[in-house]
Parts: C-alpha cells; structure tokens; sequence
C-alpha cells in the first residue's frame, strides 16, 4: 500500500499517581496502543507519549497517611503503572512524570505568555476551610446535600443525581471529608485564566471536526451559558508546581497535567534527538492526537487548546473521547469482583485476550463499552483459538513431517488468498477510522473464508494419497499463507501473537505492505501452541481474588474517611420517630443514577420516599419488604418529587448498602425503640 509518510504525536490521558491501573483504564491505553502500532505498521513516524499524573492534594493527603513523602509514592506508583502497561504491550514511546524539569519548565512558559498576553487575572474569592486540618479543601473533599435536588451526600463540585454543578460554598449542610467538620470560608488571592478570551477561535476549532459530533453538542452548552474564568492556582499546603511570581500559590493540577503532554514529548526528543518544534510549533504539518475518557473532555477541548493557543502553541489536530467500561451491564462492583486491577488480571488470563475483546467493542463513538464474561470466554475460544490459530495448527503439521519444514513454491486458492490481499485496504481504513469493531469483523468474516477452504481441501484427506502429495504441499502452504496474512491484520492488536508467529515462520517482523507478498518456497519452525482456551475456572478465579483484595481496600478507605459527627444529646434523639414500613410499590427514577422511587405503608398512611439504594437493590425484590423509616423527617422537595421520610441503611455506599430489617412480626407504623 503505497503511503505518505505522516509525522504524528499521540497520547493518552495521564493515569493519576494515587492507585493501581485496573482494568476500565485499559480500554484507554489499549485503544490508543493499536492505532499507534497499526500507523507504525504503515510506516509513519509515530511518537506515543504519556506520563503519571502526579500532582494535587489526594496525592499529598496519602502519603502523609503513609509516611512517606510525596516524591517517594508517586515513584512507586510509576513502576506499578509502568509494570502493568508493559504487560499489556501497551508500549509507549515514552513514559514519563508531571512532576518533571520539563514540565516546571513548560508550565511557566505557557503560564507567563498568558500572563504577560492579559489572560490571567486576580481576584479574591471565598472557599471552603477545614479548621481541624488547617488547609482549604478540593471540591472532591467536600461532601453534603445538593443544593438543585436535595440529594445528600454528594460532592462539592457536581450532584450526581441531577448532574448539575455548583459551587461547594453553594452545598447543604457540607462536611469535610477528612475531618468530618464543617467547613469555614476563608478568603484567599486566586489567579484565573480568562477562557472566554478565546471564544471564537474555540467554537472555529471545535466545529471543524476536532471533536466527535456528540462532544460538540455537549461543549455548545458551555458556550451558551457563557464561558467562565477558570481558577488555575491552589493555595499551600500544596503538591505541585508554585506559581512564579506568587509565593504559597501553586499550580492547579489540571493545569500542568495536559502539559504533561509535552513534557514527556520535550523529554524524549532529548533522549533521542528529536525536534520539538517540529511537533508543537503552530505552522506545523505533524498531526497532534489526544485519546481521553469522555469524562474530561471540557478540560481538553476548551481550556487545553485556549492554553495552547494563548501561549503560542499548536492545537490539537483532535481529541478522540471514548466511553467507560461495564461489566456484565453493570458499573465495575467490588462486591462482585469485577472492579480488576491489571496485576490481578494478569496472574490469571492472557493479556492479549483482553486487548482483543475490547477492541472487538471498540469504535469511533463515545458509548460506553461492556465487558461480558461469559461473551468474552467464548468470543476470544471462538474466534482468536478456533478461528485464527486453528488454521496454522489444522496446516504446519503437514509441513513439518511430509515436506521436512519447507512450504511450497506454488499454492492452491489464488483467488481466495487475492481476496485477503485486497481486504488489507478497507480494513486499514478501518483502523484508521478507529473503528476497530468493524475492522476486527472483516478480519473473522476472513478467518471463516480460510477455515472454509481448509474444510473443502481436506488435507487429512490427502495425506493418504500419495499420488497428491503435491496438492497437498499446496493446499497447506496456502493454509500457512492466509493464516499469516490475518495475523498481519491483526498485529496491532496482538503484538505477541504477531512476534510468535514472525518466529515460527522465521520472517522479519510484519509491517502492513507485507500483506501484498506470499510467503514460498522458504524454510519454518515446527509448529508449538499459539493460544489456548480461556476456561471458566481461570475467569472465575480472577473474580474471587479481586473481591479478596478489593475488601481490604473497602476497609482501609472507611477506616481513613470515618469522622464521628457532632454529639447529641438523649433529648435530641428522642425527637426521632422510627417507624415500621412496608415498601407497597418501587420504581426506577428517570434520570437518577442512584434513586429508587418507593412506595412505603406506615399503618394510618402511605408515604412517597426517594432512596439513593438503586446500586445495591432492584426495585423488584423491594416490594413487599420490611423496612424503618424516619417517619417525622420533614418532606424534603427534590427534582424528581417530594420525599417524605427517610428509609434507614448502613454501609459505604454503592453495592455495599443494607436496608435494617425489622424482626419477625413487625407491622407496619409500629415504633421502633
């Protein structure tokens, strides 16, 4: 396939310095890793850069827990995350950290070219202060009740029961997350970074085509609403960069983490000689891709290309957002072990079973993709061992014990091996288009036409002819040739499968023009497994470790967040009238993600009450239960109705919510003492 040779950046989101990469992180990594090697293979220049994002306050609150200093977590993280994306073959150009020169370097360049240009100010503004623990708190540190909706226990930044956002001083009854006190406001000098600056140049760069049509429609509400300054300084005590000219202020963390991009890239060109400008300089012809959840697309598709574009650099020649990752339809559980970090993956399953699953669900929209066990088992059994592998262990055989290692000069099916020839260009425009489902159908669709001939040619048949034996050099020897051919096609996304059968056929490894020749007349390895079945036991073995290691996880994040509020006294409590209810009738709430609608009998009358329990029960078992309620709470108006009362349950949340069961014999309005 003749092709211009392309100059191109990509990275992936940073991966944060405060945990395990787990298995929903993959579908990222993955996606970006097989469109990096299928542009390789096609003989591009192309640089695959990302780093630990390594900066903030979470980061700096867990090591003080661990006491250690920062520097020395995020140093242990980075070999944790380095390990498991090795093991995955997701293979970077370089992989780096935001807590660099580079970055320092770059962040304040970027940062006094905008201050210098006008587009940073400063204000004071009033924000949340934990008076036990001395430090102004991260929205994410703030919990209470949603000031829109009445939903409780949610963040200082976002309800996500009625998804509107707001400002923590604007919450209900707030709370800091690690001491369990109520905040105070306090003043304090913050820099912003005017966005609205660059109004039309992001709505030009937006609509043309840097972004999937459904992210578009999403970032015009930001535009209609009118775009915000954005606070770009946090206050000491602080993990990250300081702030130039401002002792005690310091970076934002989503403020020098994309501009990890960079640093990681200026890292690597100096490694290797590489020219930055060529790559970043705004007349550039290189191509500059962002592969990112669809979760940050605001911080990347607004305020990332105004950076940029303030500060004398090139935009992105697009963002490429995707969705999150379910298990068997579900959110990943705990409770149910499928919420896998990569290592414990790995103990039992091949990595490129994953990689190949994921990308078989994978394409250019931002839905959300599922990963369904039982589906999983039997799609990579079916189409990776019995379709694809299954041809060279049906054809090397014969090779190795009838024509002492060596394939034929001619083949049978000419036709059939032009067809796979041919399919090469749509299924690189597939990958191209990163449609990688549609490309991973062709290629099945290829292996049914393969085993097909196989089945029609019978070399089994043959074998005992042996006036064939010819035919059956050839038959074979195409066999060898179409399973070779679907193995370039699938390179980018089995790396190793694609390294084991480069040695078997004792071939340079494959790049996408090799597709055009036929493999004759030339010498291979005998023949060893390539893959082998997934079975049910390892699957389910991978299940049960995960709940094993997840429930100390559960258990240390408890222990760390606990805070005992407030004392009462009897008095107050007596207040508190706990009644018997029987839920009558339950319902899901449009739009909710964790309400549930029930319907609750209380003896003299029937009460409408929401519970945030949708996670842990389905409306269907909760009908006909037993339950307490807090019947003398007063009726609380939410976005969805009036809810009157409060049903009573324990546990951290999520899945892990239980419902207090009245004993035996309760009825319902009977008071609970």
């Amino acid at each position: 396939m003749a092709v211009t040779s392309r100059q191109i950046l990509v990275t992936s989101a940073l991966p944060y310095a405060n945990g395990p990469i787990h298995i929903g992180h993959l579908v990222e990594y993955i996606q970006t890793d097989v469109w990096v090697r299928f542009q390789k293979m096609c003989g591009h220049t192309c640089y695959y850069v990302c780093a630990d994002d390594a900066h903030g306050t979470p980061i700096m609150l867990r090591a003080e827990a661990e006491g250690i200093t920062p520097e020395e977590l995020i140093e242990r993280v980075e070999r944790d995350h380095r390990r498991d994306f090795a093991a995955f073959h997701v293979e970077f150009d370089n992989y780096y950290s935001t807590h660099s020169s580079e970055n320092q370097e770059i962040s304040n360049l970027i940062y006094t070219r905008l201050r210098d240009a006008g587009h940073i100010n400063k204000r004071t503004i009033r924000q949340a202060f934990d008076p036990i623990r001395k430090m102004f708190l991260p929205d994410r540190f703030i919990r209470g009740t949603c000031p829109h909706c009445g939903a409780p226990d949610q963040y200082g930044d976002s309800c996500e029961e009625c998804m509107r956002t707001y400002k923590p001083t604007d919450l209900k009854d707030p709370k800091s997350v690690l001491s369990g006190e109520t905040p105070v406001e306090k003043e304090s000098e913050h820099f912003f970074f005017k966005v609205s600056d660059f109004e039309p140049m992001l709505k030009e760069w937006m609509n043309g085509g840097r972004v999937q049509t459904e992210i578009a429609n999403k970032l015009e509400e930001w535009f209609e609403a009118g775009l915000q300054d954005w606070d770009i300084s946090r206050d000491s005590p602080y993990f990250g960069f300081e702030i130039p000219d401002a002792t005690g202020k310091y970076f934002y963390v989503w403020l020098d983490a994309p501009i990890g991009y960079l640093a990681s890239f200026k890292n690597l060109c100096e490694r290797e000689g590489i020219d930055f400008d060529t790559y970043c300089n705004p007349d550039s012809d290189a191509e500059l891709y962002h592969f990112i959840g669809k979760d940050i697309t605001y911080f990347h598709s607004l305020f990332w290309p105004a950076m940029l574009t303030g500060a004398g650099f090139r935009t992105p020649s697009a963002v490429f957002a995707h969705g999150f990752l379910t298990v068997d339809g579900q959110k990943m559980s705990k409770t149910r072990g499928t919420f896998v970090s990569a290592s414990t993956y790995l103990k039992h399953l091949n990595p490129e079973y994953l990689r190949y699953y994921f990308v078989a669900k994978l394409n250019a929209s931002v839905e959300d993709i599922d990963l369904n066990l039982d589906d999983f088992r039997q799609r990579v059994n079916s189409d990776l061992v019995g379709k694809v592998v299954n041809i060279a262990s049906r054809c090397a055989g014969f090779i190795s014990k009838r024509f002492d290692g060596r394939l034929c000069a001619e083949v049978d099916g000419e036709e059939l091996l032009e067809e796979l020839q041919d399919a090469g260009a749509p299924i690189a425009r597939a990958y191209e288009q990163r449609e990688f489902a549609r490309a991973m159908r062709q290629v099945m669709a290829l292996a049914d036409r393969a085993n097909q001939f196989i089945d029609e040619k019978k070399p089994w048949i043959l074998v005992k002819d042996q006036s064939r034996g010819e035919e059956l050099h050839r038959v074979v020897t195409a066999g060898i040739n179409l399973f070779r051919l679907l193995i370039i096609y699938l390179k980018p996304v089995l790396p190793q499968l694609a390294a084991q059968t480069e040695a078997f056929l004792k071939v340079a490894p494959f790049d996408w023009g090799a597709a055009q020749e036929l493999l004759l007349d030339q010498g291979i390895e005998r023949y060893k497994p390539l893959m082998f079945r997934v079975e049910v036991d390892k699957v389910q073995a991978m299940l049960e470790e995960s709940k094993e290691t997840l429930e100390k996880t559960r258990s240390e994040i408890a222990s760390e967040h606990s805070a005992i509020a407030d004392q009462i006294n009897v008095d107050e409590f007596a207040k508190v009238d706990l009644r018997i209810a029987k839920i009558t009738a339950a319902s899901q709430v449009e739009g909710a993600e964790k309400l549930l609608q029930l319907t609750v009998d209380i003896g003299a009358e029937t009460r409408n009450v929401f519970a945030g329990i949708k996670q842990a029960y389905t409306a269907e078992e909760l009908v006909g239960r037993f339950v307490v309620l807090v019947a003398n709470l007063a009726p609380r108006k939410m976005r969805f109705g009036v809810s009157e009362g409060m049903v009573l349950a324990a546990g951290p949340g999520g899945e892990d919510i239980w419902l207090l069961h009245p004993d035996d014999g309760a009825s319902p309005g009977m008071r609970v003492k």
